[in-house]
C-alpha cells in the first residue's frame, strides 16, 4: 500500500499471523497465530481492514478498522478498533503513517469520518495530537474537508 524509508505498509493476510501474534504479545495481547489468521481472514471477507507496517521481521505496528452505517450520518464512519506499535518501535512516526493508511482504507470505503477508541492513555495523547476531537474513550476526525 505505501513505503517510506525501507517501511512498508500493507493488508495484512492469513500467512502474517506468527509475526502479529508475536507483535501483540509484546504489546500484552498474547494471540495465538491459528487464531490470528482465522480473524484476519473473517476481517477481509467482511467490512474492514487489517494494515500491516513492515521492515524485517515481524511487523512493526498493526491497526484494524471497520466501517459501518449509522442513523445520524450521510456517509459510513470508520472505528480504529486496534492501533499498535511495537514497543521498541514507538516514536518514529509509525502510528502516523498507519493512520494514515487507515483514513486512506477508510475514504475508498466511502467513509466520511473515523473514530479511535482512546481507552489507553498514550493512544488519548495520540488521538490529541493527530487531529481527533471530542475527548473521552471514543473520538472521531473528519475524513473529509467540511464545505
Amino acid at each position: 500500500m505505501a513505503s517510506r524509508y525501507g517501511l512498508e505498509i500493507r493488508a495484512a493476510g492469513p500467512a502474517d499471523a506468527a509475526g502479529l501474534s508475536e507483535l501483540l504479545g509484546a504489546s500484552g495481547h498474547p494471540t495465538p497465530p491459528g487464531v490470528l489468521a482465522e480473524r484476519l481472514d473473517a476481517l477481509r471477507q467482511g467490512h474492514g481492514a487489517a494494515l500491516i507496517a513492515l521492515e524485517w521481521g515481524p511487523p512493526s505496528g498493526l491497526v484494524v478498522l471497520h466501517w459501518y452505517r449509522t442513523l445520524e450520518a450521510t456517509l459510513p464512519v470508520a472505528q480504529i478498533s486496534t492501533l499498535l506499535v511495537g514497543p521498541d518501535e514507538r516514536r518514529r512516526s509509525i502510528g502516523r503513517l498507519l493512520l494514515k493508511a487507515a483514513s486512506q482504507a477508510a475514504r475508498s470505503a466511502g467513509c466520511g469520518d473515523i473514530e479511535l477508541r482512546t481507552d489507553q492513555p498514550e493512544l488519548r495523547a495520540f488521538a490529541d495530537a493527530t487531529g481527533f476531537l471530542k475527548p473521552g474513550t471514543l473520538s472521531v476526525r473528519p475524513l473529509r474537508k467540511k464545505v
